[in-house]
C-alpha cells in the first residue's frame, strides 16, 4: 500500500471501533480489503468475528504467523479528528486500528512478493476483553493453519517514530480482572445497628486487600492489586445493601497470581463473618504473560538494524496482553512500535503519529523475510 492508502485505511477503521466479539463492521471491512488483494495463493477462514488469511510460500518449510488485534474500547473519544469514532462511547484508544492497517499493508506486499515460507495473518477479536486469543488458538480453524513461529506488535505512544522496542523474556505481566460483589442489609441512615452496611464493608476490604501484596508476598516478588471502580448505595440517607468493586491483579510470575487469589478468598470469608454479609468474586478475563523467546528477539534486533529502524531495549511492564496465550504454545515474540503520541494508551485523546504506519509495515515485512531465511 502507498502511504495515502495506509492513512485512508487507518482512518476508516478508526471510525468504526467495536467491542470484543462484536467486531462485525470491522470484519466486513477487512474481508472487503482482503478480497481485493486475493490471488490463487491466498486462502481465507473466519472464526467468530476474527479472520485468518494464509498466503502460500514459494518453497515452504514452515508457517510464520503475524497477529493483529481488532477490537476497540468502551471510551468516549475526545479528539477533534475529522475521522473520529462514529460509534458513541467506543474508541480505538489502544491502537488496534494501527495494528490492522499495518497487517493489511504487509499482507498486500506478501501476496505480491511471496516469501519462501507460508504466512498466516491472524486478525484476532476481543483482545481488550474477554480475551480472544485463547479460544481462537484452540479453534479448529486456527489449528488447521497453526504457525510454527508467531509474532505481533503493539504501538508505544512514548517512543519516537522510527523506533521499535522489545526484550528477551518477560515483556508483559500476568493479569486478571477482579469483580467483587458485597450483599448485606440496607436500611435507614438513622438506624445503622439494624443494617449491614456494604459501603463500610467494601471500603475496609479495599484497604485490607492492599496488605496482601505488602505483607503476604515476598518483597522481591512484583505484584499489583488495583481497584479502579467502586459502587455502593442509591441515596445519601440510606445505608447501602450492596457494593461492588472492580479492579485488576498483575504479577510478573504466573504462580503469584494464584497465591493472591487464594489470599483474597480467605480475606473474603473473614469479611463475611465480621460484616455479616455475602461476598462473591469473578476474575473475569485472565491473560498469561507475554514471554519472548530470546533467539527471535536477537534476530529481530539484527533485522531492524539492517533496515535503518532503531531498536531500543524494552523494560518489562505490568501491562497485559492476551497474545501471551499464543506465545505459551507457539514460539515467537512481541515488540513495541514507536508512534510518538502526547497521550497514552487507553486515553480518549490518543493521537499516534501516522508516519509510524510505514515504519510498522517495513518492520513486519522485514521480520517475515528474516524468519523465513532463518530456515533457508
Amino acid at each position: 500500500m502507498e502511504k495515502y492508502e495506509l492513512l485512508q485505511t487507518r482512518r476508516e477503521l478508526h471510525q468504526i471501533p467495536e467491542l470484543g466479539f462484536q467486531e462485525f463492521k470491522t470484519q466486513k471491512y477487512l474481508l472487503g480489503k482482503i478480497e481485493q488483494m486475493k490471488t490463487d495463493r491466498v486462502s481465507i477462514k473466519t472464526w467468530k468475528t476474527g479472520i485468518l488469511v494464509k498466503v502460500t510460500g514459494t518453497a515452504s518449510t514452515q508457517t510464520i504467523g503475524f497477529r493483529s488485534d481488532m477490537d476497540g474500547l468502551p471510551i468516549k473519544e475526545s479528539t477533534d479528528f475529522s475521522f473520529k469514532s462514529i460509534h458513541e462511547g467506543r474508541m480505538h484508544a489502544c491502537g488496534h486500528d494501527f495494528h490492522m492497517t499495518i497487517a493489511l499493508g504487509t499482507l498486500e506486499q506478501i501476496i505480491h512478493h511471496p516469501i519462501k515460507d507460508d504466512v498466516v495473518f491472524i486478525f484476532q477479536p476481543a483482545e481488550e476483553g474477554p480475551g480472544g486469543a485463547l479460544p481462537m488458538l484452540q479453534s479448529e480453524e486456527f489449528q488447521q493453519w497453526k504457525p510454527d513461529v508467531i509474532f505481533a506488535l503493539h504501538i508505544a505512544p512514548e517512543l519516537p517514530v522510527g523506533t521499535v522496542s522489545s526484550r528477551e523474556g518477560l515483556l508483559f505481566a500476568n493479569t486478571s480482572e477482579l469483580f467483587i460483589d458485597f450483599k448485606g442489609l440496607g436500611g435507614h441512615a438513622a438506624y445503622p445497628h439494624l443494617t449491614r452496611d456494604m459501603t463500610v464493608a467494601a471500603s475496609n476490604f479495599i484497604v485490607q486487600m492492599q496488605q496482601i501484596v505488602s505483607r503476604g508476598l515476598d518483597p522481591l516478588t512484583s505484584a499489583v492489586i488495583t481497584v479502579g471502580k467502586m459502587e455502593s448505595g442509591v441515596v445519601q440517607n440510606a445505608i447501602a445493601e450492596t457494593a461492588r468493586i472492580e479492579g485488576t491483579i498483575r504479577t510478573l510470575h504466573p504462580e503469584t497470581i494464584l497465591i493472591i487469589k487464594e489470599k483474597l478468598e480467605k480475606l473474603m470469608r473473614g469479611f463475611e463473618i465480621s460484616h455479616e454479609c455475602k461476598i462473591t468474586v469473578d476474575y473475569g478475563a485472565n491473560y498469561y504473560q507475554v514471554y519472548n523467546q530470546g533467539n527471535y528477539v536477537d534476530l529481530f534486533r539484527h533485522c531492524m538494524g539492517e533496515n535503518d529502524i532503531t531498536f531500543i531495549e524494552a523494560n518489562a511492564a505490568m501491562t497485559g496482553e492476551d497474545f501471551g496465550d499464543m506465545l505459551k504454545e507457539i514460539p515467537g515474540f512481541m515488540f513495541w512500535l514507536g508512534v510518538d503520541s502526547p497521550y497514552g494508551l487507553h486515553n480518549n485523546m490518543l493521537n499516534p503519529n501516522e508516519d509510524a504506519l510505514e515504519v510498522g509495515v517495513k518492520s513486519v515485512i522485514n521480520t517475515f523475510y528474516a524468519l523465513s531465511n532463518e530456515r533457508a
